[in-house]
């Protein structure tokens, strides 16, 4: 069994599996992948996304605002704990800080980020954070607003070895996605060598970032086995091993029974 541990199942092109998602299930299930969480990005399109998965009991959901979506409704811890109890809720974000295009609304950012926080420390679930030229500022806020009380994953990791470490400390996991498998990867394949197996997650970030030998094209779910044995080649362990942590650390961080349906 794999997961997906990351991925955005609303913004896949379904006709190239059949129009439904049930399809796009199909070709995972095919590649060994049984389980995904699929992570919101804004609170407009949450109620679709529910919608779109709630007949498939093998997909966990997240509710928060991405840190570059600005123009939609702003995120209130009380909102997002509203939406977070809801059952299927096993995380709150993604959330996060992204400087890559500048620093200019970085306030509005670690404004809303210490709201998914406070959110995710009420309902005692872990949070899903991205975060992009941001290394220092993240690390603080989570620090500064107890993050560490309720832990979570620095998804689609593109830092070094140092901000991984000092993200363990803080009660996180580390995931990786199709970047890793990227030939100019080095500090992040130097990353998944290192990192502690009771630490370690993989993901698609699906329909972005597609692996090696599909680098370019749309990704989806079932490629994160490119991810899976490419970092268990790194690891020198095999993929069957790689797959059996990630399963148990995906468990273990969201609380979900794997043995269910």
């Amino acid at each position: 069994m794999l997961v997906d541990s990351h991925c955005h199942l609303d913004r896949l092109d379904l006709a190239r599996f059949g129009g439904s998602l049930a399809g796009v299930l199909e070709v995972a299930m095919a590649n060994g992948v049984t389980r995904l969480l699929s992570v919101a990005t804004d609170l407009e399109s949450w109620p679709a996304l529910a919608r779109l998965t709630e007949p498939y009991p093998q997909i966990a959901l997240s509710v928060g605002v991405h840190p570059s979506e600005d123009s939609g409704q702003a995120p209130t811890v009380t909102t997002l704990t509203t939406l977070g109890r809801e059952s299927r809720v096993v995380a709150i974000g993604e959330t996060g800080l992204d400087y890559y295009y500048g620093r200019d609304n970085s306030a509005r950012q670690q404004a809303w980020f210490r709201r998914h926080i406070a959110a995710a420390r009420e309902l005692g679930k872990p949070l899903i954070v991205h975060t992009r030229d941001a290394r220092e500022d993240t690390l603080r806020i989570l620090a500064e607003e107890g993050a560490a009380e309720v832990g979570g994953v620095l998804h689609c990791f593109t830092e070094d070895w140092d901000m991984a470490a000092r993200a363990l400390e803080l009660n996180f996991y580390i995931s990786f996605s199709g970047i890793v498998t990227f030939k100019n990867a080095q500090q992040i394949q130097e990353t998944a060598r290192r990192l502690p197996a009771d630490r370690l997650l993989v993901e698609t970030d699906s329909p972005y970032l597609a692996p090696v030998p599909h680098r370019g094209k749309p990704n989806h779910p079932a490629w994160v086995r490119h991810v899976a044995e490419f970092v268990a080649g790194l690891r020198g362990e095999s993929f069957e091993e790689v797959a059996t942590v990630t399963m148990t650390n995906y468990s273990r961080l969201f609380g979900i029974d794997v043995r269910a349906t």
